[in-house]
């Protein structure tokens, strides 16, 4: 075969000095790297801009800027952690305890550039991958403490609860760990990622304590189109999220993909059509609740359940989250002492759990043997007649697996609150929570002069304007 420079006189001649020289190894699959590459970005689109701006968007205007800024600050942080030690601690191959891995850097081109763990794409990869779920992880988390943890006290909160929470969860369901060997089910994050940030933010929220009573009884989103614009790359970043599972550009993959925006729009639609016969009401917040947990649930089990088991797991997704969220949060009076803004618990935490037990349920023989190069499951309802054992064993370990996380996250996140707490304040003080943005970071996320400065500013800083001239402004603008 002819190679770069053989013909120079072609409008296409790359001189040689100019010719790749990379040489890609026979491990190598091009089609399956280019994908990862791309599911990988995706994922980080959720959280660099989706979570942005969804976050921002949600809360009330005086604190948008932080919300904001908290998913920001954690996206970077968790890549210098996720790359500096906590990579290896999840799926490095030095026991070092049995939770997680010994730390070490994976700044090496020799070992980036190498054969990753799933055979086809290379270690940069699988890195860049999962630092993606990483850090969206730990976003989820920060949804709820918004609107009151001092900022500080989540610079501090974001490398230690990634280091010795994620890691755990990671390495144990994930890689080499006591979970993964027993068999568990969770195909792309529904326990690692989504019930760990349910629980640690609910955790989190009752150590740092609540919103001031006002910012509680009255938390009206500052921008509902910038929500549902969030909510979007959210939804549409998911394809990475749970096609990019296989580590391969598969029929598996394919069928993730499908599955997921399947569950989410049947979940949505559930969710929507509950508000509307109890509350007679179309709510747009409702709708993406809906459509977080329909995410949520098929997450464990993206790949390996057929279309009907995902619109089974739409209904289920949009109705019993629902009911937790909407009437027995109400009825319970620690669910009341513990402010959780944007109610990660019931979006994240129940819909894992759900997803997670769905998947002990409906996971497919043959997709298992496709996606597992060991034995797993099968689902419970491929047993019945014969083999239920095997089901029942499986909806067991999915439930000793939901319960391992749980408790992990209680008492670490615990612990790294208690922690953080004699080192700065986890809470803002009161007077600061009045101000919201300005007290914490001295922005504000809306001004209405090219300045920057807020108008009343401008008028107090102004003696000359006569109080006739502000007489005649619109009355949003008057002091």
């Amino acid at each position: 075969m002819a190679a770069y420079g053989d013909y120079p006189n072609t409008p296409f001649y790359i001189p040689q000095s100019l010719a790749p020289t990379d040489v890609s190894p026979d491990w190598l699959n091009k089609g399956d790297n280019a994908w990862q590459l791309t599911a990988a970005a995706m994922v980080g689109l959720q959280s660099v801009p989706g979570l942005i701006i969804l976050y921002g968007s949600m809360v009330k205007k005086k604190w948008a800027v932080n919300s904001a800024f908290m998913a920001l600050y954690a996206f970077a942080a968790v890549l210098l952690c996720w790359v500096l030690w906590a990579h290896n601690m999840s799926f490095g191959y030095h026991k070092a305890t049995p939770l997680f891995a010994e730390p070490s850097s994976s700044v090496s081109s020799g070992y980036l550039l190498g054969q990753g763990r799933m055979g086809s794409v290379p270690w940069a990869t699988f890195v860049f991958y999962q630092f993606a779920f990483a850090a969206i992880t730990v976003i989820l988390v920060a949804g709820s403490l918004l609107g009151r943890m001092n900022f500080y006290a989540w610079i501090l909160f974001v490398p230690l609860w990634v280091t010795f929470s994620y890691t755990v969860g990671a390495y144990t369901i994930w890689a080499n760990g006591f979970l993964e060997r027993k068999g568990i089910i969770d195909f792309s994050g529904g326990y690692v990622i989504h019930l760990s940030s349910g629980v640690a933010g609910f955790t989190a929220a009752y150590w740092v304590g609540p919103r001031i009573a006002h910012d509680r009884q009255h938390s009206p989103p500052n921008n509902i189109i910038h929500m549902l614009g969030g909510a979007g790359l959210l939804w549409m970043g998911w394809s990475g999220f749970n096609g990019g599972a296989p580590f391969a550009a598969n029929r598996i993959a394919s069928l993730a993909v499908l599955n997921t925006h399947f569950c989410t729009a049947t979940s949505l639609l559930t969710w929507l059509s509950m508000d509307m016969v109890v509350y007679k009401k179309s709510s747009v917040i409702g709708a993406v609740q809906g459509m977080i947990t329909g995410l949520v649930c098929i997450t464990p089990a993206a790949g390996l359940v057929e279309p009907w088991a995902a619109m089974l797991m739409g209904i289920l997704s949009g109705s019993i989250p629902w009911y937790t969220m909407m009437v027995l949060h109400k009825k319970f009076a620690f669910f009341q002492k513990v402010d959780d803004p944007l109610a990660v618990f019931h979006t994240h935490a129940v819909a894992g759990l759900l997803g997670g037990i769905c998947a002990g349920l409906f996971a497919k023989p043959d997709y298992l043997n496709m996606f597992y190069p060991d034995h797993r499951g099968p689902g419970v309802v491929y047993t019945f007649g014969k083999n239920f054992h095997q089901g029942l064993r499986q909806m067991n370990l999915q439930l000793a697996g939901a319960a391992f996380v749980a408790a992990w996250n209680v008492v670490v996140t615990s612990l790294i609150c208690i922690l953080i707490s004699r080192i700065v304040n986890l809470r803002m003080d009161d007077d600061d929570l009045k101000v919201g943005d300005d007290a914490a970071h001295g922005e504000e996320a809306y001004a209405l002069w090219g300045d920057g400065g807020a108008f009343t500013s401008r008028l107090s800083m102004n003696p000359r304007l006569p109080s006739c001239c502000e007489s005649r402004l619109p009355s949003f603008c008057r002091r």
